[in-house]
């Protein structure tokens, strides 16, 4: 692990990421410049007392690397783009927030990724660990940038650490202990490829030791492909009992074994009634979060402790409300197809679904398919609304309405007029929000506000 003091750092992106490396680069003697397109309006009283930071707005200029030893990119920052080629080709390190923070982290950190279910799958874990007594430091790319509580950590605690496909693709070490829910396609308008794509999320194993431990997703062939990549201990999580150590589903109950039950006897943790979450897809990040936590040494009383009182995480399948025999769902999150097909599995009455946003390059036929089956009204809004709405309506179906509108106002307005006791209406867009929001989670917030006020 290389000093910090006296270097000069170029930070790309002044978003959450960016803004987390303006405040802590200085605190170790570095002087850093924060570079974004958009106008920077720098938060200065977050930055510690005589920082050496200056921050420059517009095009990233090659001249800002003359004098860079040290390149961060922010989680939005791909790496080809010309300033980090550029960076490439005159030999300067590149790294980010997350590989700052776990090459000096003192704690053991259990790292989670997936194209679906991390941010339930890792709060999920956290609660367990905090069940279990522990003290316990979660964020990465949810939540806050870990490297703020970085010089209040002590060995004798755990990190619960999401980290998504960006973040891995840049990194050179793993987490002792590293989760891989699944692979299925995402992000193809950033990597290109579902290679390139599976080979980012491959990173958070490829650097392990012998000490360390992996988890896969048996039911899922993008995660269980990773196999190859083990270095280390292996569990897996599955609907049918794995074939080594790891966490089932059986007799409608939670089960774990080997290494993940502590005694390496099989052991009951809950049945799945306990959790109120709901969909195929819980099930599989509750079995994970048994697996992750077993494997990190906590006892099954203590998962059946927080399993019991979870909630679950806002904008994924989040009830806003009940209203004259209709419910209305907050699925905000969903901002690929693959994770819409999730949502619609978790109903089983009539659905109005609301689709769109901003496409990211990935399939939608199949998707399209199941809503058709699923759904009274399909709901489009958004750049990508027309489009869905033409796919939606030359695949046929069994009678659904299909309607495009501007925006998630109208759709909430049309779905309203529409919706009849003991319908589901589901925002699940499929699409980014980019489009008209900062983040799947302003969107999210502005649908709560529509349904509360009708």
């Amino acid at each position: 692990m290389e000093s910090l003091q006296g270097k000069r750092v170029l930070v790309l992106g002044y978003g959450r990421q960016g803004r987390a490396l303006a405040r802590w680069l200085p605190t170790r003697g570095a002087s850093v410049t924060v570079s974004d397109r958009r106008p920077v309006e720098p938060v200065l009283d977050e930055l510690p007392p005589g920082a050496r930071v200056e921050f420059v707005s517009g095009d990233h200029s090659p001249d800002l690397l003359d004098e860079t030893e040290l390149m961060c990119l922010s989680g939005g920052v791909p790496l080809d783009a010309p300033m980090v080629r550029e960076a490439r080709r005159r030999g300067i390190p590149l790294t980010n927030d997350a590989q700052l923070f776990m090459e000096r982290c003192p704690a053991p950190v259990i790292g989670i990724t997936g194209s679906a279910g991390k941010t339930t799958t890792t709060s999920l874990v956290a609660a367990m660990l905090e069940a279990a007594g522990r003290q316990v430091w979660t964020g990465g790319n949810i939540g806050h940038v870990l490297l703020d509580d970085l010089g209040r950590m002590q060995g004798g605690d755990v990190v619960v650490m999401e980290l998504s496909s960006f973040q891995l693709e840049l990194m050179t070490c793993s987490p002792q202990l590293a989760v891989v829910l699944n692979v299925t396609p995402n992000h193809l308008d950033r990597h290109g490829t579902m290679e390139a794509y599976a080979a980012a999320k491959a990173r958070i194993l490829d650097f392990q030791g012998g000490e360390d431990c992996a988890i896969l997703g048996h039911d899922d062939g993008g995660s269980r492909a990773l196999k190859s990549h083990v270095r280390a201990g292996l569990a897996w999580f599955g609907r049918d009992r794995p074939p080594g150590d790891g966490a089932w589903y059986q007799d409608d109950s939670l089960w774990l074994v080997g290494r993940c039950a502590g005694n390496g006897r099989s052991q009951r943790v809950c049945a799945r009634a306990d959790s109120p979450l709901p969909g195929p897809h819980n099930l599989m990040n509750l079995l994970a979060a048994c697996a992750t936590a077993g494997a990190a040494g906590v006892a099954a009383p203590a998962m059946a402790q927080a399993i019991r009182n979870f909630r679950g995480v806002p904008h994924r399948l989040e009830t806003v409300r009940s209203l004259e025999g209709v419910t209305w769902v907050n699925d905000s999150i969903a901002t690929a197809p693959e994770r819409v097909v999730a949502a619609l599995h978790s109903y089983d009455g009539p659905l109005i679904l609301l689709a769109g946003g901003v496409d990211k390059q990935l399939p939608w036929e199949g998707m399209l398919r199941l809503a058709l089956q699923k759904s009274r009204c399909i709901i489009t809004f958004g750049h990508f609304g027309e489009e869905i709405c033409d796919m939606t309506r030359a695949l046929g179906g069994a009678g659904a309405a299909v309607c495009n509108v501007a925006g998630l106002d109208e759709a909430v307005t049309l779905a309203a007029g529409r919706a009849q006791a003991g319908d589901v209406v589901l925002l699940s867009p499929g699409g980014t929000s980019f489009d008209a929001y900062r983040d799947f989670a302003e969107r999210g917030a502005h649908f709560r506000r529509l349904v509360e006020a009708l």
